[in-house]
């Protein structure tokens, strides 16, 4: 009877601490920025052309265009060099609010990150 009553406890640990892993890995996936906190220059556009991420989140801007950009925000918070193909630029948002930015090479290429 020991035996059993001894395999059942561990059973039921191994079952609590396997339960603890998940949630905790699930936990650690909730605070990871997510991929929405990426976005694509090609063909003369910023994509997604809206955003919204939470405070604290860093988005990172990639040049896949074959053409040089520029990440500029419309009150000058954040404003990047010159990005040839491949080169990325990042910013952290900290504060909420909604930035507008614009490539300064091509003014009518424009997007927004709303930040909550």
């Amino acid at each position: 009877m020991e035996k059993k009553r001894l395999t059942l406890v561990m059973f039921i640990s191994l079952l609590v601490l396997v339960t603890l892993i998940f949630l905790g890995h699930k936990h650690a996936q909730a605070e990871s920025p997510s991929s929405a906190s990426a976005v694509k220059i090609d063909n003369f556009s910023f994509t997604p052309a809206t955003m919204t991420v939470p405070a604290g989140t860093t988005v990172t801007w990639t040049n896949s265009d074959d053409t040089p950009h520029t990440v500029v925000s419309d009150d000058k918070v954040f404003k990047s060099k010159v990005l040839d193909t491949d080169e990325k630029f990042s910013f952290t948002f900290t504060k909420p609010g909604t930035y507008s930015y614009f490539c300064s090479v091509h003014p009518k290429m424009t997007a927004k990150i709303v930040v909550q």
